[in-house]
């Protein structure tokens, strides 16, 4: 399987990358901002960091679709922090920026990595919990999520709300009739190699509130980027 995105942060890791990192849909492109998203820092006096931070604050913690490690580097210093991802180049990329425990795996299919009651608490971010593909799929993954967290863990995963307007200026945006649901249809091309495209399910808060009903997960709380912003973040407790 081709894999430009993971290639593109490699090579930016790297200081090799001559070549932009395209998200496509069709003839509609933009450029990924692979520096901004992936080669910062996670800043604890930022508000939003700050609002993470104080909820993934006990180790183990699972990283679930780590990147390039931004946020494995910070938690790593605090606690044992176990950084996943399925994409080989990155898992390279986090052990050569020195994240502890990069390792290859799919965060669709935890119980097969982990044993149960391993973490006591997990971050999403970067909107992949989209890549559940449907209510059924978000149930599933945080029935596995469950299953490899201890009773009193706490995670935080991101998402696109289709209820606010401003989801509708995502590249890839497919309308839905149903309240709270939406599609996000998109692919990666670097140096003309183009990737499998990806389907992103996009939840609302109510919907993933919804979801995670007979998971053992409730939603604890949601914040957005700002009062327009469609990004958001939600904050999961067990039960």
């Amino acid at each position: 399987m081709t894999d430009p995105f993971g290639r593109a942060i490699r090579d930016h890791g790297r200081g090799d990358r001559a070549a932009p990192l395209v998200q496509r849909d069709g003839e509609a492109t933009r450029e990924h901002p692979v520096e901004e998203f992936y080669f910062g820092s996670f800043d604890p006096e930022r508000p939003d960091h700050a609002w993470v931070a104080e909820r993934i604050d006990k180790g183990p913690l699972l990283d679930m679709g780590a990147g390039a490690g931004r946020d494995a580097l910070y938690f790593q210093e605090r606690f044992e922090t176990v950084a996943l991802e399925v994409s080989d180049d990155l898992v390279e990329t986090m052990e050569r920026r020195g994240v502890d425990d990069a390792r290859g795996g799919d965060m669709f299919a935890l119980p097969g990595s982990f044993e149960r009651d391993r973490f006591r608490s997990a971050l999403a971010f970067g909107t992949q919990l989209g890549l559940a593909g449907s209510m059924r799929g978000l149930r599933e993954f945080l029935g596995d999520l469950a299953r490899v967290t201890t009773p009193d863990a706490t995670a935080v995963v991101d998402c696109y709300d289709p209820e606010r307007a401003a989801a509708r200026e995502l590249l890839g945006f497919r309308d839905d009739p149903t309240p709270g649901l939406a599609h996000r249809v998109m692919w990666f091309e670097y140096e003309g190699e183009t990737g499998d495209a990806l389907l992103f399910r996009l939840f609302s808060p109510d919907r993933l509130r919804e979801a995670t009903a007979g998971t053992g997960w409730t939603v604890e709380a949601v914040r957005y980027g700002d009062a327009e912003s469609c990004h958001y973040r939600a904050a999961l407790t067990k039960q």
